[in-house]
């Protein structure tokens, strides 16, 4: 659902990941349709970055940030 997220509307996406000043800068560059697909870019990376900093998270002590 967030791979949806981050390719349709990139700066919600920082808004569910917790880094909001990321998503204000990800908007301004999506307001132009230029900077959409760098937007998208930007966006799917940062979930996978997300998600493997969870994952090693929850390994090193068991889910606690």
């Amino acid at each position: 659902m967030r791979l949806l997220i981050a390719l349709l509307l990139p700066w919600l996406l920082f808004f569910t990941i917790g880094r909001p000043i990321a998503g204000v800068i990800c908007l301004i560059l999506q307001i132009t349709l230029v900077g959409w697909v760098p937007a998208a870019i930007w966006a799917v990376y940062s979930l996978s970055q997300y998600n493997t900093d969870k994952k090693i998270s929850s390994a090193m002590g068991g889910g606690q940030e």
